[in-house]
């Protein structure tokens, strides 16, 4: 029988498991250097005139929605409409929209029904947006509040998505970070993203590793028609990736492309709007089997939730020096992962607008990164952008038929 010490044998069990789970991520992630370049903006074509329909769905975005506003406003002829699908905002979001209004007569507001049973405020607005747009608009755009749309990317996106036969195109943005908070946090949380389902551009492995960024997508609107408009995600909290999944296992072409010369995203303003906001959906629970998701966590705490501490761990035990194989296989690996982890900035930092210098020690976050997804997993929301889904049960049935 070998003799190993306790030490020892607990090196060779996380041995064991890190390095298939290294393997894979280096898999994963070996096109990332050769993904197709940011989409840019497209002057407008006349044959294209009135194509697309745009939805932004709102509740109480008076403070973030003026940036929004003013790049759909820019957009060219391509753009029909731009539909604002308004919750019943306490503040001055329908204002703001009907002052648009008088400017550019695309813009219009829609207040939404009552929330039914079994729906989830976003997709709902979308639904009620998708029922009330233009019949004879061929796409349907989604876009966010808190989006700042780049002039010509409505134009971009018809002309990738008829060059590619894509049915649904769905762009990663370029983030707007100015806390330092946010900015430490914020890239170890995308991180977690991209090492389970690769860089953007990339195929996806399958239908249920298919991402999407409910941000901007836009949507054949024969295609929605086919599928009862967003009623396939009427019960999820992650309503984008869980639409687009359902959509591309029905066959449907799915392109998730880098955007981040076309729309930017000021998404939360410091650590703990991040930490809170944004981690309880990274989990993407609602949008994939429970095995998966599980897989993920650990896959997530082995490459990225405990290199750092290991490897710190590991030299202050002077593991380099270790007679222990063991000890220094571990110990090297982890730096590896660490040294990757750093790298790994450099790819992503295209994806960020002059950020603060805490960016650049965003990895010291992956840890606690990790560790939100983990405890993402484990709750359900109960409050969602100022709604209380404290009671909120999803038909079983229609749940798993989505």
């Amino acid at each position: 029988m070998i003799d190993f010490s306790w030490g020892e044998w607990l090196s060779l069990g996380l041995l064991m498991t890190q390095v298939p789970a290294t393997l894979q991520l280096l898999m994963r992630l070996a096109a990332a250097p050769f993904r197709p370049a940011p989409l840019q903006p497209e002057a407008g074509d006349p044959q294209h005139s009135g194509r697309v329909s745009v939805l932004v769905p709102t509740l109480n975005e008076a403070e973030r929605i003026d940036p929004c506003l003013e790049g759909l406003h820019h957009q060219g002829s391509t753009l029909r409409e731009v539909v604002v699908i308004d919750s019943r905002s306490q503040d001055e979001t329908v204002a703001k929209v009907l002052a648009m209004q008088a400017r550019d007569p695309r813009f219009r507001v829609v207040t939404d029904d009552p929330l039914p049973s079994g729906w989830v405020g976003r997709p709902w607005a979308l639904h009620s947006g998708y029922l009330a747009a233009h019949p004879e608009s061929d796409w349907i755009l989604g876009i966010d509040a808190d989006t700042r749309p780049q002039a010509g990317l409505v134009d971009s996106l018809l002309k990738v998505a008829m060059a590619e036969n894509f049915d649904v195109v769905t762009l990663a943005p370029r983030f707007i970070l100015k806390h330092w908070g946010e900015a430490w946090l914020q890239p170890s949380l995308l991180v977690t993203l991209i090492y389970r389902f690769g860089a953007v551009g990339d195929p996806p492995e399958t239908p249920e590793r298919t991402m999407a960024n409910g941000q901007c997508c836009l949507i054949r609107k024969s295609v929605l028609s086919e599928v009862s408009g967003y009623s396939l995600a009427r019960h999820s909290f992650c309503d984008d990736v869980t639409l687009v999944r359902a959509l591309a296992a029905r066959g449907l072409r799915v392109g998730f492309l880098d955007g981040s010369c076309l729309i930017q995203v000021r998404m939360y303003t410091s650590l703990a709007e991040t930490w809170r906001e944004w981690g309880r959906s990274l989990d993407l629970k609602d949008a994939s089997p429970a095995a998966q998701v599980w897989s993920d966590a650990w896959f997530l705490l082995m490459v990225q939730g405990i290199p750092l501490p290991l490897t710190l761990g590991l030299s202050v035990l002077r593991a380099w020096a270790s007679s222990s194989w063991l000890l220094l296989g571990l110990w090297a690996l982890n730096g590896g992962l660490v040294l990757f982890r750093w790298g790994l900035l450099l790819g992503i930092r295209h994806s960020y607008a002059n950020p603060p210098w805490t960016f650049w020690l965003s990895p010291l976050a992956d840890p606690l990164a990790v560790l939100r997804i983990i405890l993402s997993s484990l709750q359900k929301p109960r409050r969602w952008r100022g709604r209380s889904y404290v009671n909120f049960q999803p038909n079983p049935e229609e749940a798993q038929s989505s």
